[in-house]
């Protein structure tokens, strides 16, 4: 399956426009960027994913996903690589689109990144006022790196 989606930093005020929120701890079996392996708890639901390399302009990739038990996931959890990313997803909804919005905590807290699901590269959509500067493709806001290089470490510098 491919994904096509876009990446933005957050700017002001978004959590009321939120339907729903989302409590996610996820590890990595594998960050390389070629292949991520990536254990997810998300909410009560747990999943593994493994993800391709980016194309060039970081829009789009493989990705297969399959849903885990909770028990499972924990268990995976104990041998990924080390760092874990805690973060919270508001799930906001613009027009036809879908907007998840993670605020990340721990050594990530101050980030936060909205992400837009398309079903083509050059799909039209609406950007909210709270939507800032886009990141798609920097490899700095992928969570596998946000794992390795937290975000407080190199916004300090």
């Amino acid at each position: 399956m491919k994904e096509i989606e876009r990446k933005f930093l957050v700017k002001g005020e978004f959590k009321s426009f939120a339907y729903q929120v989302i409590p996610i701890l996820q590890g990595y079996l594998s960050s390389l960027p070629e292949r991520t392996v990536r254990v997810r708890l998300y909410g009560e639901r747990a999943y593994l994913t493994i993800k391709g390399i980016s194309d060039a302009k970081g829009v789009s990739r493989f990705e297969w996903e399959k849903e885990i038990s909770p028990e499972e996931a924990r268990e995976l959890m104990k041998i990924c690589e080390p760092g874990v990313i805690d973060k919270s997803r508001y799930l906001i909804r613009v027009d036809a689109h879908l907007y998840e919005v993670d605020e990340f905590h721990g050594d990530n807290t101050g980030l936060i990144l909205a992400e837009i699901e398309l079903l083509s590269e050059n799909e039209v959509f609406v950007k909210p006022e709270w939507l800032g500067e886009e990141v798609t493709g920097n490899p700095c806001y992928y969570n596998s790196f946000l794992v390795k290089c937290p975000y407080t470490k190199w916004m300090d510098k």
